[in-house]
């Protein structure tokens, strides 16, 4: 989700001092606080969604989440195949109906309670229960039961023969029963876990100030035969939505890792004591038609806007670069992807126009029946507002009228999830997965109202497909399987793919042992260390200091 805001940059010293004052100093007793040995700290353009697995879609709630907060079932290797985690083995009846898996023992939850298959259990079922309203839920769909045999095996039984182990296992994380099966699911997202989270992982949760921070310390008894315990002794996780103030942190040393804007991507691979990272993401911006409602009701209508958008435009001035103009809903980099080019056609978009009632105006507006071609465009901001602009522009060109509404983000989730939808469309980006869950989770009509329901389209053609992908077996199958479900949401346009992102990180060359794959930016944070010995200054502090030195946008 885009979370950049505009606000005067927070000054790096400043920064520094929120993040480590109140760890570092007893009251009155230190001037500059210095930094932990082998603390890492990371930016995130938005506070933490919640700690919760099961109710986030928060990029970085999640990489904390499955990484290092608590364990999965299984991972994936840099090959993308599942390999051992918290289950030693598993293994499938003849059937492929029955899935068995034997898990470690030892393992604790952080306030000594003991993990085991109930935990396993607790966690998948409660995934798909309603009344949570889990964006993972579809990805459970197929499990018709769930047994405990004993706290070191549990059984899942299937509907129907699975092609393939289900990437859901090495994806989500595990909660503890003890602690939340009392709670009432629909009050999960408020409850004190959510902001106060107890793990089972190789970091325990150790405090968050909301708005500004969350710490992590090691777990020091974390199985050895899962890895051991960590090699940092702490990371912290500053909220930093400016980008000047990220790149400002980078250089000076105050951060070790942050999402930086495309157009600074340049500067940061230009300093010798930075690394620019730039892996496959799976993350997808779009624009989400409101299809319950006129305009977007109206099939012609969405595939107008679609065809007015200049992708290559947004993905070259927007974010330098740093993204794949989308013709479809499927990300490049999972093994379904076929590339699949939507050009912008002017002449197309004006005859849907036409076709659908909305003339141009003598003024150049297009209208029908009086009632003018407006839209209202929900964004949370995406820094200095350039692709909305372009989309704006866009839409200028074809006679509509486009205004920008900037809301926080809370306010912007609230709106677009929202059961009876107030909105026309929204600028949003979608956290992706492997298996495309997130793709079920927007149009399954059985996910109808849940956390990515953006669009309120559904359809029995559509649930048809997205069954059929779910259960391809992999290969060639599996990839037309895919393209089916994406050839039906290019038809009826329920949203507008603009561009896939790449990452762009910036990381100080002080970390080490860092990975960024497809399984995300912190999938080997538990074997990352820093180099806490001193280093000459950057040259591109001057640099740093003239971008946080600059005077708020208006």
């Amino acid at each position: 989700m885009h979370t950049g805001m505009m606000h005067a940059a927070r000054p790096a010293s400043t920064l520094w001092r929120i993040l480590f004052v109140a760890m570092c100093c007893s009251p009155g007793a230190c001037g500059a606080p210095a930094r932990p040995v082998a603390t890492a700290v990371l930016a995130s353009g938005a506070d933490l969604e919640s700690a919760n697995p099961l109710v986030t879609v928060h990029p970085m709630s999640r990489q904390v989440q499955r990484h290092a907060l608590f364990v999965t079932l299984v991972r994936l290797d840099s090959s993308l195949q599942a390999v051992p985690y918290y289950a030693r083995s598993w293994s499938w009846d003849t059937s492929k109906q029955t899935l068995t898996f034997v898990l470690r023992s030892g393992l604790s939850w952080h306030d000594g309670a003991p993990t085991t298959a109930n935990d396993v259990q607790f966690t998948y079922q409660s995934l798909g229960e309603k009344a949570l309203g889990a964006p993972r839920a579809a990805d459970i769909s197929a499990v018709s039961n769930i047994e405990v045999m004993n706290d070191t095996t549990v059984v899942f039984s299937f509907r129907s023969p699975q092609p393939t182990l289900p990437v859901v296992f090495a994806e989500l994380a595990l909660v503890p029963r003890h602690l939340l099966d009392t709670v009432p699911l629909p009050r999960w997202r408020s409850h004190a876990f959510s902001t106060k989270p107890v793990g089972n992982g190789p970091f325990k949760f150790a405090e968050r100030v909301p708005g500004r921070r969350w710490r992590f310390v090691r777990n020091e008894t974390f199985p050895v035969d899962m890895g051991g315990p960590p090699l940092l002794a702490q990371f912290v996780i500053a909220v930093v939505d400016e980008a000047a103030t990220k790149f400002a942190g980078l250089v000076s040393g105050e951060l070790d890792m942050a999402g930086i804007a495309p157009s600074m991507a340049r500067l940061v691979a230009n300093d010798s004591t930075l690394a620019l990272e730039t892996p496959p993401a799976l993350f997808s911006t779009l624009m989400a038609f409101n299809t319950t409602r006129p305009p977007f009701d109206d099939v012609r209508v969405r595939h107008a806007i679609s065809l007015s958008l200049d992708r290559q435009r947004v993905v070259d001035a927007a974010v330098a670069g740093f993204g794949t103009p989308a013709g479809g809903a499927i990300p490049p980099g999972v093994p379904v992807y076929e590339k699949y080019s939507v050009n912008a056609d002017t002449t197309r978009a004006d005859s849907w126009l036409d076709a659908a009632g909305w003339k141009r105006g003598a003024n150049g507006f297009r209208a029908k029946a009086g009632v003018a071609l407006h839209i209202n465009l929900l964004t949370v901001g995406s820094g200095d507002m350039a692709a909305e602009q372009l989309l704006q522009a866009d839409m200028r060109a074809r006679g509509i009228q486009l205004d920008i509404r900037v809301r926080e983000l809370a306010t912007f989730l609230a709106q677009v999830r929202a059961e009876k939808k107030e909105f026309d469309a929204a600028y949003v980006g979608v956290p992706g997965d492997l298996a495309l869950g997130h793709i079920v989770a927007m149009f399954q009509s059985a996910q109808r109202g849940g956390a990515l329901d953006y669009t309120g389209f559904h359809s029995p053609a559509l649930d048809a497909a997205l069954a059929s992908a779910r259960g391809a077996a992999s290969g060639e199958s599996a990839t037309r399987a895919w393209q089916s479900v994406d050839s039906i949401l290019r038809v009826e346009s329920p949203a507008a793919w603009i561009y896939h992102s790449r990452g762009v990180q910036g990381r100080s060359r002080k970390l080490h042992n860092v990975v960024m794959d497809l399984r995300g930016e912190l999938t080997s944070i538990a074997r990352w260390t820093r180099d806490d010995r001193a280093v000459a200054p950057s040259a591109a502090r001057a640099s740093a200091r003239n971008q946080s030195a600059q005077p708020p946008r208006n």
